[in-house]
C-alpha cells in the first residue's frame, strides 16, 4: 500500500472524531451555529485493507476532510466519522454492515466503495433505512436493487456515472482514439469488473478477438494462461475489467512476454498501485478511464486542503467523496437529523461541489446531464489526465 494511514482493527475501524465544513458550496455556508445539530455520525464503508485498499483510503480521506472542516466551524466533535472496513469483499461486507446499523447515531453512509460489496450490503442498509451516497460503485444494477429489473433501494444514491456510461466511453476510446482492430478483453469475475467488460465488448463487437477471466479474489499472481491468450491473439489493445493489483501484475507479465500493446482499464485500476504492481516501464502508456473528472482539477481549495491534511495528492474519487460527505453535512446543518429526513433531503438536493454538480434521479442515479467520463494515461510513473472520453 502507498499509504501508512490504514487505521483499522479487525473488520471495523474505530470511530474517530474528525472535522469539516462544506467549503466550496455557497449554499453550504449557511450551516448551523456552533453546537446546533451536533452529536450525529457519518460512516465510511469500504476497503481500508486488502488488495484494493488504496481506492478505499482515497475515498475515506476525502470524506474525513469534509467532516474535519465542518467541525472546525461547528465545534470539535460536532459530527463524528465512523469507519467500517469491508476489505472490498462481498463476503465480508454483510457482517460489517450489520455492525454498522447497530450504531443509531449513524444517519448517513459514504459508500459502499465497490459494486460487489454494495450488492451484498445495501439490502441491510435499505432495511435499516440509512441513506447512502456511493462515490465510486458503478455497476448499473445498483440502481435497481442489485439485479436487472429489480426494485430500487430507497436509500441508494450514486455520485458518479455508472458503467452504462463508462463502458461505452472506454470502448469508444479504444475504437476511435487508439484505432484498434483487434482487442482482447479480460475481467476478474467481480460484479464491477465483469459488468464493465461486458459493456466494452458490446461497443467493440467483432474487434474482440479473445476473452478470458482471472481470479475473482484479487490474489492471483500467475497470469501465464491469460498472457498466452493475449499474445497469441494478435490483439494490440487489452481491456481489463477489475482492480489495480491484478491489472498491474498482468501488465508486468505481458511485457515480460514481449507484448507491446496498450492496456486499457476502468476506474478500479486508476490508482498509483497499478504502476507499483506493473513497474513504471511496463505501465507506461496505459489508459485508465473514470466516470469522474481529475481530482487535480477539483474546485475551491480542495486540492491544497487535501495535500495539507494528508501530505499527498488527492486520489481517484477523493473529491467525489468530499462532496458526498458535504451533502450529508449540509442536510444535517439544515435540521435533517433523522435517517428518514436526510434520505428525503437527498432526493431534492441541487448541490455544487468541488468535483461536480449533483442532482439525483428517483432511482438514486446522478442526473444524466451531469455525467462525466475521463481518460487518464500513465506517463513517467504517474497517472495523468488525458482527455474527456468520447461518448460515441
Amino acid at each position: 500500500m502507498r499509504q501508512g494511514l490504514v487505521r483499522v482493527i479487525g473488520g471495523v475501524a474505530l470511530a474517530a472524531l474528525v472535522a469539516g465544513t462544506a467549503a466550496c458550496n455557497s449554499s453550504s455556508t449557511s450551516s448551523s451555529s456552533s453546537g446546533k445539530n451536533c452529536g450525529y455520525k457519518i460512516a465510511f464503508f469500504g476497503a481500508l485493507t486488502g488488495s484494493a485498499a488504496n481506492l478505499g483510503v482515497n475515498i475515506e480521506q476525502g470524506a474525513e476532510l469534509a467532516v474535519d472542516q465542518y467541525n472546525d466551524k461547528n465545534g470539535a466533535g460536532c459530527i463524528t466519522m465512523a469507519k467500517f472496513d469491508s476489505q472490498g469483499s462481498p463476503d465480508v461486507a454483510p457482517g460489517v454492515a450489520r455492525q454498522l446499523i447497530q450504531d443509531k447515531k449513524i444517519i448517513g453512509i459514504v459508500g459502499p466503495a465497490f459494486s460487489g460489496e454494495s450488492i451484498a450490503a445495501n439490502p441491510i442498509f435499505n432495511e435499516a433505512g440509512i441513506p447512502l451516497i456511493t462515490p465510486s460503485a458503478t455497476n448499473p444494477v445498483l440502481a435497481t436493487g442489485g439485479q436487472a429489473g429489480g426494485t430500487p433501494w430507497k436509500i441508494f444514491h450514486r455520485a458518479v456515472a455508472n458503467d452504462d456510461a463508462q463502458g461505452p466511453a472506454a470502448g469508444n476510446y479504444i475504437k476511435t482514439v487508439l484505432n484498434a482492430q483487434k482487442v482482447a478483453v479480460v475481467d476478474d469475475q467481480s460484479a464491477y469488473g465483469a459488468g464493465l467488460a461486458d459493456k466494452v465488448k458490446s461497443v467493440l463487437g467483432s474487434a474482440v478477438v479473445t476473452t478470458d477471466k482471472v481470479g475473482a479474489d484479487g490474489k492471483q499472481t500467475d497470469f501465464s494462461g491469460t498472457v498466452n491468450k493475449v499474445t497469441g491473439s494478435g490483439a494490440t489493445v487489452l481491456f481489463y475489467g477489475g482492480y489495480y493489483q491484478n491489472a498491474g501484475l498482468l501488465r508486468k507479465q505481458l511485457t515480460a512476454a514481449g507484448w507491446k500493446g496498450t492496456l486499457v482499464a476502468g476506474d478500479g485500476v486508476n490508482d498509483p498501485g497499478y504502476i507499483k504492481a506493473a513497474g513504471a516501464a511496463a505501465a507506461q502508456g496505459s489508459v485508465l478511464t473514470c466516470p469522474c473528472a481529475p481530482a487535480s482539477k477539483a474546485g475551491g481549495t480542495f486540492v491544497a486542503d487535501y495535500k495539507a491534511k494528508w501530505n499527498q495528492d488527492a486520489g481517484t474519487y477523493s473529491d467525489v467523496a468530499y462532496d458526498a460527505a458535504n451533502m450529508f453535512l449540509q442536510g444535517i446543518a439544515a435540521g435533517n437529523t433523522t435517517t428518514e429526513k436526510l434520505n428525503t433531503y437527498l432526493g431534492t438536493i441541487d448541490y455544487t461541489g468541488v468535483a461536480n454538480h449533483y442532482k439525483f434521479t428517483s432511482a438514486g442515479e446522478l442526473d444524466p446531464s451531469l455525467i462525466k467520463v475521463w481518460a487518464f494515461k500513465v506517463d513517467n510513473g504517474a497517472v495523468v489526465p488525458d482527455q474527456e472520453a468520447p461518448k460515441s
